[in-house]
């Protein structure tokens, strides 16, 4: 892939924000909805994008996603239940089929037909843990990006979910700027980022950075430096930062490995689920053991990074909705930005949300 550095970023190079803010999604890819914990026997509602949705599991555990509607008084059917694989309204029990195909009417008449609304169906995926929804109108050319830690028995995975007021937009910048370790102090993973180059295609923005770690994950004692700041050690590291579009996913050094994955709600609201995952690869004699042992272990430490992972959303949202606040108290005010990558963030958005040409953001 190769670098794109726009002619007209400087050091002191103004963004302009007012189109990038206003973004909506491209809706052909797949979101994270919900935890796959998270969908049981009762409806579960969701919104992607200003689309209501319920999810539901049929009898054989299953998941499926219908719009969250009742074609008959337009209440929402994640109110209701799921019987006989249906999912049945809980105003006055309608019930519609996983193609959203109206089955039955309790009350209906000998002489009556069934109605022949229909709602919207969505294409969902479970996988890696999660539920996987794709809102397009077109059947799926692309796969979810997946989490192949989810399952491997050499991670350790800790969940924290993001839920700030803001556009998407501001949440995927932050995660791509490595520079406001600042703000984190004792709770911060690195220092000293420096980014050293970008590769960028129209799918993808991959930076690069060197940073001094603060964890080095090599005897299994060392797992405690997760939880003693005391016992940890700065040394060098190489840290990577990707938004692939429209998710992100960071790696430091060969021990930590962190995915963003998203779920825009409307145009100042963003949901996502961040995943932490501490790598057991250096532990060689751990792979000797039993597969039981090893799930065990994987199982026993589930959400160890808990505390550090909730304390750096809480300090990354209270930013994120400032700048938000800011931008609808005055769009107009220009950000001047000193992060070559946050720029390329930024254009391969508008270029996936309204495929244009890359040299128009920039006209």
């Amino acid at each position: 892939m190769q670098q794109i550095i726009p002619e007209s970023l400087s050091s002191n190079s103004p963004v302009l924000q007012t189109s990038v803010r206003k973004l909506g999604i491209n809706p052909n890819h797949w979101y994270v909805v919900a935890r796959s914990e998270e969908v049981k026997n009762k409806p579960l509602a969701v919104t992607i994008w200003q689309q209501a949705i319920a999810l539901y599991r049929d009898h054989t555990g299953k998941v499926h996603a219908l719009e969250d509607r009742c074609p008959h008084r337009q209440v929402k059917l994640s109110h209701g239940q799921v019987i006989n694989n249906e999912l049945e309204c809980a105003y006055h029990g309608w019930r519609f089929d996983s193609e959203g195909k109206c089955a039955e009417v309790p009350y209906l008449a000998a002489n009556q037909k069934l109605p022949t609304c229909k709602i919207r169906h969505y294409p969902v995926k479970e996988q890696d843990g999660f539920i996987w929804l794709f809102p397009g109108d077109k059947e799926p050319s692309v796969e979810p990006l997946g989490v192949p830690e989810w399952e491997h028995l050499n991670y350790i995975a800790t969940v924290s979910v993001i839920h700030t007021q803001a556009h998407y937009s501001y949440l995927i910048e932050n995660l791509m700027d490595m520079y406001h370790g600042h703000l984190h102090q004792d709770l911060q993973a690195w220092a000293e980022a420096s980014l050293q180059n970008i590769d960028e295609d129209e799918n993808s923005v991959h930076a690069h950075y060197t940073a001094q770690s603060y964890y080095k994950i090599d005897k299994i004692w060392s797992i405690s430096q997760l939880f003693f700041p005391a016992l940890r050690r700065l040394h060098p590291e190489p840290l990577d930062v990707s938004y692939v579009y429209p998710h992100w996913v960071s790696t430091l050094g060969k021990d930590f490995k962190i995915y963003c994955l998203l779920c825009p709600v409307n145009e100042t609201e963003t949901k996502a689920y961040l995943i932490h995952f501490t790598s057991l690869n250096a532990f060689w004699r751990l792979h000797k053991l039993p597969v039981w042992f090893r799930r065990f272990i994987k199982d026993s430490l589930f959400g160890a990074a808990r505390k550090l992972l909730d304390g750096l959303v809480v300090q990354d949202v209270k930013m994120i909705e400032e700048e938000q606040q800011a931008y609808l108290h005055n769009s107009q005010i220009r950000n001047y930005e000193l992060n070559r990558a946050l720029v390329s963030v930024q254009k391969l958005m508008k270029i996936q949300v309204e495929g244009s040409n890359a040299n128009d953001f920039y006209s």
